[in-house]
């Protein structure tokens, strides 16, 4: 069967679901974020899932805004059969979402109803899960909270970053579209309502999400730390400056939170409970650099 597919995507989390349906379906068109000013240099930069379409040939169009007129008349004028989402980054109004004939579909980074929202890997993460996974679901005007069409779950390691799991879950998610997009336009899948029970949300990341609290326990911060990387990066002060944190572990220990330490010959710092170890660090105007390499020249660490 011949469909007509729009793509709505941003990140490189959209770029394997983008691959994907081009080699197997017609896409006609691509909806992405404008190009922001990016580096020291404020130079504008595209959406991954923008240079991925001009690859492939695919028309891109990047509004501010899906309700502006212009942007509604392209929508229009491709005439899809259906829209797939991927890390977007809009709410679709009811004007888009009931546009095609099989509605709109969304590759969401979490096992719904957990993780409803903007950051579901990082807030897995955070939480302590043990499990995340993707689901592939049909759009309404709420907030990831449509019918659900297919899921599929991985196992968060005990090394795992947001960094590690995002790049898993692409390739998942890219994988379980393509399983599930014959059976729902088939007609063979009957979309599953999601359960309120269970049901949490994962709001947009700030820059201050990584900044760690010693206060609290250090099970509790070496999660924030892995759950923050790549951005916004976890970081303490230190003597006024910013020092950034990369990677850590637990060990048992007690001393008064925050009080810096050496352990391990790295540095370390002692919280609510047990002492988080620093195996890599990046000081201002640094490169990353391991624990024992910025001891050497922090004399006034411990």
């Amino acid at each position: 069967m011949s469909i007509r597919i729009i793509f709505m995507g941003s990140p490189n989390f959209a770029l394997p679901s983008l691959s994907a349906l081009a080699a197997k379906y017609e896409v006609v068109g691509v909806i992405t974020q404008p190009d922001r000013a990016s580096g020291r240099e404020r130079e504008l930069k595209a959406p991954p899932v923008k240079t991925l379409a001009l690859e492939l040939s695919i028309p891109v169009i990047q509004p501010q805004k899906l309700r502006e007129p212009e942007a509604m008349s392209q929508l229009q004028a491709w005439k899809p059969d259906l829209i797939v989402v991927a890390a977007f980054g809009q709410i679709l109004k009811p004007d888009v979402l009931n546009l095609p004939k099989y509605g709109c579909v969304n590759v969401h980074a979490s096992l719904l109803p957990r993780w409803r929202g903007a950051a579901p890997i990082n807030a897995a993460i955070l939480a302590g899960d043990e499990e995340t996974g993707v689901t592939i679901m049909k759009m309404d005007v709420g907030l990831d909270t449509g019918p659900m069409l297919s899921k599929k779950s991985i196992r968060i390691k005990p090394d795992d970053t947001a960094g590690s799991v995002f790049q898993s879950l692409s390739i998942l998610g890219a994988d379980l579209l393509l399983e599930t997009l014959p059976d729902y336009i088939g007609g063979k899948i009957t979309p599953q309502p999601q359960p309120e029970e269970g049901a949490t949300y994962a709001p947009m990341l700030k820059k201050e999400d990584g900044l760690l609290d010693f206060t609290k326990p250090a099970v509790e911060l070496e999660r924030r730390v892995r759950a923050m990387n790549p951005w916004p990066g976890a970081f303490m002060e230190l003597d006024g400056a910013v020092l950034k944190i990369h990677h850590a572990h637990v060990e048992a220990g007690n001393a008064s939170a925050g009080e810096r330490l050496i352990a391990q010959n790295q540095p370390a710092v002692a919280t609510g409970g047990g002492v988080l170890i620093l195996d890599e660090v990046q000081p201002p105007g640094k490169k990353p650099m391991s624990g024992k390499s910025f001891l050497a020249g922090a004399r006034h660490w411990g």
